[in-house]
């Protein structure tokens, strides 16, 4: 079998380009990280300060949840793979310091050190090797804050929302600790979508504006949610975790009905379809292949009557109640109506993006499908090399008729790709990207 040459690599040949726009996005989120740190930290001293225990409570029971859940991906991801560990940072712990780790809640947090680790090295290095392992770590580190978002962010700033209309003042930490929630939320869609982006062939990459519709309906569709659950939350507090637990349940149904195939054993998926209800809490996530149409249709018409009952609910309180006296009917119903045409908004952002702006595609054409067509047409399955690496037959060219053969190696080196065509075969690529199995099917959902 023939080795490509340490040459550099194109970059019009890699599959995968680990961009500056990526590091800087993994650098800024590893410091909202911190800084989120320092805020639920002064959050939760002033809570004690002021005797809210309750909201302390709340606090602490989204951080723990949500760090949990978390730690649990984590490590779920690092068992499918073998414990394979791909840098410095990582490799210098043994297997049960790693359990460990994720044990005392710290286990990602390592993940974040790597993927900054394999980033500068991308940076630094010629070889084809550091920028594959920084693009295949930054996609899982972009579910992990997917995931973070709307288990923790999201909950935060209905919480520090919540507070700020009860009180009806502007507790300068409270104000800093639901703008931080708010920026993480910004990032973390953000960091997604670019790792979706990545799986799309060089011709239909979109551009910037794609990304900013992208990005204005989701974030239309979360403002408008954050801001009717805390008005409902203001008024009728107790009944909010009912709504949660109702809803979730209904949620967690529906992602059960769409049969997902997100993780690699029956256990974890099970904690899959539940962690995508609380997302749908929030926001649609595409957790299933096929047309999804009908799915968002029925999806969006739920959310816009629940968002229309929460801050119908909120203005009814408000106008009824004597200790509400200081906002009048019409600035209630003025509010309501507001929080609803966000939503409204973000639909039409939403149908703008996908009439405009979204490339619907086969499988076949996404980049990194271990799927390709053999000599006779038909469709050929992923196979494993004699080592036991990921094999992908595909075609060679427009015009080839004999298979290549791709294989992914475990080894650490930097020959980590190796090809092996036939007689009249062209001369292959120099490079094909490490594949993330877990981002490709994000992004199998989302654009096929």
């Amino acid at each position: 079998m023939e080795q490509p040459s340490d040459q550099p690599v194109n970059d019009s040949q890699a599959v995968f380009k680990y961009h500056t726009v990526d590091f800087l996005f993994t650098l800024l989120g590893l410091v909202f990280l911190v800084l989120d740190i320092v805020l639920d930290f002064l959050a939760a001293v002033s809570f004690c300060q002021e005797g809210e225990y309750v909201s302390l409570g709340v606090l602490l029971l989204f951080l723990l949840g949500s760090s949990v859940l978390g730690q649990l991906y984590s490590w779920l991801w690092y068992s499918y793979e073998d414990f394979r560990r791909d840098t410095k940072v990582e490799r210098c712990l043994r297997l049960w310091q790693l359990h460990l780790l994720h044990v005392l809640q710290l286990g990602i947090y390592f993940r974040h050190a790597g993927v900054v680790e394999a980033s500068v090295h991308s940076f630094l290095t010629k070889s084809r090797r550091p920028e594959d392992v920084a693009v295949y770590l930054t996609h899982d580190l972009s579910m992990l804050r997917l995931f973070e978002t709307f288990s923790e962010s999201s909950p935060q700033l209905v919480l520090m929302l919540t507070i700020i209309l009860q009180r009806g003042q502007l507790d300068p930490v409270t104000v800093l600790k639901a703008l931080c929630s708010a920026a993480a939320i910004a990032i973390s869609v953000t960091m997604y979508h670019r790792s979706l982006r990545s799986f799309l062939p060089d011709k239909m990459d979109q551009g910037l504006v794609s990304s900013v519709v992208y990005f204005l309906w989701n974030l239309l569709f979360i403002a408008s949610r954050v801001v009717a659950l805390a008005l409902f939350a203001s008024v009728l507090t107790c009944f909010i975790f009912s709504h949660f637990v109702c809803s979730w349940l209904v949620l967690f149904f529906f992602a059960w009905r769409s049969k997902t195939s997100f993780m690699d054993s029956p256990g974890a998926e099970w904690l899959y379809r539940a962690t995508v209800g609380l997302i749908w809490y929030f926001n649609w996530f595409n957790v299933a292949e096929g047309s999804t149409r009908t799915r968002q249709l029925f999806y969006h018409g739920y959310k816009l009557v629940d968002i229309s009952l929460l801050c119908g609910l909120w203005c009814w309180k408000i106008t009824t109640e004597t200790s509400h006296s200081g906002i009048t009917p019409f600035y209630a119903l003025i509010t309501a109506v507001s929080v609803v045409s966000v939503y409204l908004l973000g639909l039409l952002f939403k149908i703008i993006y996908y009439k405009l702006y979204h490339p619907n595609l086969d499988r076949e054409q996404m980049t990194g499908v271990s799927v390709g067509m053999t000599q006779n047409g038909d469709e050929a399955p992923v196979g494993k090399s004699p080592s036991g690496d990921e094999v992908d037959l595909t075609l060679m060219g427009s015009g080839a008729q004999t298979p290549r053969l791709v294989s992914y190696s475990n080894e650490s080196s930097d020959t980590d790709v190796a090809f092996r065509c036939g007689p009249s075969s062209p001369p292959p690529p120099a490079s094909v990207g490490r594949c993330n199995n877990r981002m490709r099917k994000m992004a199998d959902n989302f654009y096929c």
